[in-house]
């Protein structure tokens, strides 16, 4: 009985955990969305909807590569001290799509759309999916700003009424471009609220304000450059180089992302990254493999159902250890466990926290036999271990008091009075003796169980 506590209860919490969290399903088997409305789009393209016509077409073909977004921002933090030329250059040799090389000129409007994932990618996909009606939602949102009073003429831009549906913001100075910052909150005339966004601490007006100004000299003659792109308002699509440019094809057929890896005389490493548009799911990793070993990390995100988790693994001819973690900000769910194994046994900890109620576990095997225990917050706990000598002995307190202890088939209960046989003190009853066990606490920050004290000095 014991023992079927200390393998279920636990287990039974975990699979719930994990269907909780289980992924949708694939791309190919996910049901198409359904079209936006005209004011679900206006809300979506709102942030970016009175930018220069050449600046919306790089963030809406840039917004279907997401993973490609991240990658360039993050490319930038690490290579500040390009400008000009160099970074032109630099760009070229990147494997991203032109429109994501045309917005490392714009590193502002980049970290804009990493610190709104949510939005940018619900950007990309509605325009993949509905581009024309997401053209259309720029230029209504255009001349709301413009009756408003908000969108004018001025040293920064220039605003031309081009028909009675068409409305063409361009630079005033061709080589110099400048971003738009404002609140798409009252830019508009009337309330405009995007899901996924926050917005920027810039003017808390209906005014629009602007930073430093972006030469664009040095990236025209690139093939991506700013001079490439554009918008066609009566066709209803992104320009690119002359034609229509509607973004990432594989939108709709799953995940996609990019890997790297290097070989050197000593071992090898990798890297990669991956998006997968129907979940919503952002995942990373990398590994590093020598003769003495492998190590791993990884990460993944999903800003909808808000799930994160994380993970590591160390190998090596000593031995083994693994980390994880798991959290769901929207349930409140959590779990993670701690695992290690070499050659004199294997030991590990988890806790798993549901609804308010929480299970601690730890468990090791060695030379001296297996010992686990389990204890929640409720207040049940077990404990159940083995000798070398097939000797063995279990213990359980119930929620409520009782407690029961079986050591080698021999069963002494206890209805709740003073004297308990706590989980804290059944160490000695396995033969073990040594250390005894951690406190739930430490189990919880992943630490791993020392029972019998076989790991001590070979972890």
């Amino acid at each position: 009985m014991v023992l079927s506590f200390l393998l279920v209860f636990p287990a039974s919490e975990l699979n719930a955990l994990a269907q909780e969290q289980a992924p949708a399903p694939a791309a190919d088997s996910a049901p198409q969305p359904a079209p936006l409305s005209e004011a679900e789009l206006e809300q979506i393209a709102a942030p970016i909807a009175l930018y220069p016509d050449a600046l919306v077409a790089q963030v809406l073909g840039a917004a279907t590569f997401p993973d490609q977004v991240t990658a360039a921002h993050d490319w930038l933090e690490q290579n500040k001290k390009l400008t000009g030329t160099a970074l032109s250059q630099a760009v070229d040799k990147q494997q991203w799509d032109p429109s994501v090389k045309a917005l490392t000129q714009f590193p502002t409007v980049l970290d804009n759309m990493v610190k709104n994932l949510s939005w940018t990618s619900s950007l990309g996909e509605a325009y993949h999916t509905q581009p024309a009606q997401v053209m259309s939602a720029v230029q209504s949102l255009r001349k709301k700003a413009k009756a408003a009073g908000n969108l004018k003429t001025g040293s920064q831009i220039t605003v031309v009424q081009q028909s009675p549906d068409v409305i063409v913001i361009q630079p005033t100075n061709p080589q110099v471009v400048y971003v738009p910052q404002y609140n798409p909150t009252v830019v508009y005339g009337a309330p405009v609220q995007t899901p996924g966004y926050s917005t920027a601490a810039v003017v808390g007006t209906a005014l629009l304000a602007f930073g430093v100004g972006i030469a664009v000299g040095a990236a025209i003659n690139s093939s991506w450059g700013w001079g490439y792109w554009n918008c066609n308002w009566h066709g209803g699509a992104v320009v690119y180089r002359s034609g229509v440019y509607y973004g990432n094809r594989a939108w709709r057929g799953g995940v996609y992302g990019s890997s790297v890896t290097a070989y050197g005389p000593y071992g090898a490493a990798s890297a990669g990254r991956a998006y997968n548009p129907t979940t919503g799911t952002y995942a990373r990793g990398a590994a590093v493999s020598t003769p003495y070993g492998t190590r791993a990390a990884g990460q993944a995100y999903n800003p909808y159902t808000g799930t994160a988790a994380r993970g590591g693994a160390v190998a090596g001819p000593n031995g083994a250890a693994a980390a994880g973690q798991a959290y769901n900000a929207r349930t409140g769910a959590y779990a993670s466990t701690h695992q290690v194994a070499n050659a004199y046994g294997n030991a590990g900890s988890s806790v798993v926290s549901r609804n308010g109620q929480t299970t601690y576990t730890q468990h090791e095997t060695t030379a001296r036999g297996s010992v686990a225990a389990a204890e929640n917050s409720r207040g049940g706990a077990a404990v159940a271990g083995t000798g070398a000598r097939g000797n063995s002995a279990a213990a359980v307190r119930t929620a409520n008091g009782n407690k029961a202890v079986d050591v080698n088939g021999h069963v002494y209960t206890n209805g709740g009075g003073n004297r308990g046989y706590g989980a804290q003190r059944a160490g000695g009853a396995f033969g073990g003796g040594g250390t005894g066990w951690q406190a739930r606490q430490a189990s919880a920050r992943g630490a791993a169980s020392r029972g019998g004290g076989g790991f001590r000095g070979r972890r």
